[in-house]
């Protein structure tokens, strides 16, 4: 039996470019759920969970700049069958242009049941749906998955609700500094420490499904790649007796590993499969190779090299091959990384006003700086490809900010410590 529903009301605003400020207009409204009969589960009546979950979706509509909700009205109840058979005249006078319906089942089991739909209100026609079984704990991720699916056929992109990022956390500075690997959603929720504080560590990277974290680690005195699943379990170098490696970046299948290692004081990339074998050489120019980044179908390698001189950005085939420099423009270009979409890539500009992020085309042109700097480096994208996440310094602290393509004042992210070396994964299965 169904137990509560809920509905929301959204319409897109116009994406003619990313890189326009678009006038906010009201996306999407949240009726009360409708309970026939409230039962009680481990995380509370499904009645209080729908209705936190209603709220945790406005709650991620609203941080997006191409969605936004209204607030929630507890004076305007609707019925269950309107979950899979809309009442398009009453959403259509509303003013709105699309409809998520969606429902809480208890089960037998103790887990839920949680489905959403989503309705073009002028066409009169669903867009999609998705439905899942989770621990009636889990009922927030089922909930960042109804925000997805609005986000996805809204805008046409993948959300950044069920994905986490993973930073460093500082405390302390000098001797007393303590560095973990942490890693949260992209709400701020679930935070946990995957490495205990005792060494050193830099740079984590998650893969693409966020399983597993790739980090630097000083704990045998020079920097080491490791690899460890998402819970902090399975932790271990990739190359133990390969010396210097530092620079992780997961391929889009998650299956290998991009890093630089020293050899015979050359720095170069290095591809490793992380289902055994050993590391196969990418780039062999004296200088320094470093902070590769694939493109989304895996076929080229961005990186960054000082071979000209002054760190800028390059490109080459996943083999090595072809290997050609981007980056034209005045000063240093550092830590490429390419966008989900594929379209473009985040870098850090260094000048004479400091260091600042800023994306251009795969071709090297059309460069927009998103960031005023004096201080700003490490980007990395959202799923969305409509976000930059990335590490400001700012009187001696570091703190981690994510700024929209559309330029604006970046936003500062709550974490517990200071923050720094963010990144964001894809959207978690």
């Amino acid at each position: 039996m169904i137990k509560s529903a809920f509905a929301f009301l959204i319409a897109a605003l116009s994406l003619a470019a990313p890189a326009v400020a678009q006038q906010a207009v009201p996306v999407i409204a949240i009726p009360p759920l409708s309970t026939p009969k409230d039962t009680p589960t481990d995380a509370g009546g499904t009645l209080s969970i729908a209705w936190q979950a209603t709220q945790l979706i406005g709650s991620d509509l609203r941080t997006t700049a191409e969605v936004l909700a209204l607030p929630p009205d507890q004076k305007d109840f609707y019925s269950y069958p309107e979950v899979t058979a809309p009442n398009y005249p009453k959403w259509r006078a509303a003013g709105v242009k699309g409809l998520l319906t969606g429902f809480v089942q208890a089960r037998p089991d103790g887990r839920l049941a949680v489905g959403c739909y989503i309705y073009d209100v002028e066409k009169r026609s669903e867009l999609g749906r998705i439905g899942f079984v989770v621990a009636a704990n889990d009922w927030r991720r089922a909930a960042h998955k109804c925000s997805g699916l609005a986000y996805q056929h809204m805008v046409g992109a993948p959300g950044v609700f069920d994905t986490p990022i993973a930073y460093v956390a500082r405390s302390g500075s000098g001797p007393t500094e303590v560095t973990r690997v942490a890693v949260m959603d992209s709400d701020g929720v679930n935070h946990t420490y995957l490495t205990p504080g005792g060494t050193r560590v830099v740079t984590p990277r998650l893969s693409p499904r966020a399983n597993r974290v790739a980090y630097v680690s000083f704990a045998s005195g020079q920097p080491q790649v490791r690899v460890a699943d998402a819970n902090g379990e399975g932790d271990a170098a990739v190359l133990p007796s390969s010396g210097t490696t530092f620079s992780p970046r997961f391929s889009p299948d998650g299956n290998s590993l991009l890093l630089s290692a020293v050899t015979a004081g050359n720095t170069d990339l290095h591809l490793v499969g992380l289902g055994g074998g050993g590391a196969r050489r990418l780039t062999t120019s004296p200088g320094i190779d470093t902070a590769g980044s694939f493109s989304p179908d895996g076929s080229q390698i961005l990186f960054e090299s000082d071979r000209s001189g002054t760190q800028q950005i390059y490109v080459m085939n996943n083999d090595g091959s072809n290997q050609r420099r981007v980056s034209f423009g005045g000063g240093a270009y550092a830590s490429p990384v390419w966008s989900p979409d594929g379209t473009r890539i985040a870098f850090v500009r260094r000048g004479p006003e400091g260091r600042r992020i800023g994306t251009m085309k795969i071709d090297g042109s059309d460069v927009r700086l998103l960031t005023t700097g004096p201080s700003d480096e490490g980007p990395a994208w959202a799923a969305s490809s409509r976000e930059i996440l990335f590490q400001r310094t700012e009187g001696g602290r570091t703190g981690i900010y994510r700024v929209t393509l559309a330029g604006g004042d970046p936003r500062k992210v709550l974490v517990p410590q200071d923050g720094m070396d963010p990144d964001w994964s894809g959207v978690r299965e």
